[in-house]
């Protein structure tokens, strides 16, 4: 009879991998997070809206705050990095294009084993993920 340690799965290569990166891109997401917040609430670079009117906007719909705020939808935030609340985007974008990077990561692995459905879903997730933040389809990736 097979005891349960027996029949324990043990995860391949390429599992290991993105779990690996998986597990220290969210360590590297969060630190630079927490750097950008510090970076935005110290005054080193100017915000787009200054911290002390942020509490005018709130209770305001966001397309009320938009307009407002002048804030960028999409990926227009980009143009704004050099301004301190959208310095933030930084961790928050890459803790949302974490997966894409696993993804990329185990490509080469799977492809080595010949593992081609696998390394088809994996690109095909990649290029789903891709296109979804794009805003292509007009949500405003995000």
């Amino acid at each position: 009879m097979n005891t349960h340690s027996d029949m324990s799965p043990v995860p391949s290569k390429e599992q290991m991998a993105y779990a690996d990166w998986l597990f220290y891109g969210c360590w590297i997401g969060l630190v630079v997070m927490l750097i950008t917040y510090a970076v935005y609430v110290s005054g080193i670079l100017i915000p787009h809206v200054p911290l002390e009117r942020m509490s005018e906007y709130w209770n305001e719909p966001v397309s009320t705050y938009l307009a407002k705020a002048q804030a960028p939808i999409g990926w227009g935030w980009v143009a704004l990095l050099g301004q301190g609340d959208f310095v933030n985007f930084v961790g928050v974008v890459f803790l949302a294009g974490l997966s894409i990077i696993c993804y990329i990561r185990i490509l080469p692995g799977l492809l080595a084993k010949k593992d081609m459905i696998y390394f088809t879903l994996a690109v095909l997730q990649v290029l789903v993920l891709v296109f979804a933040a794009s805003g292509i389809l007009g949500s405003g990736a995000h």
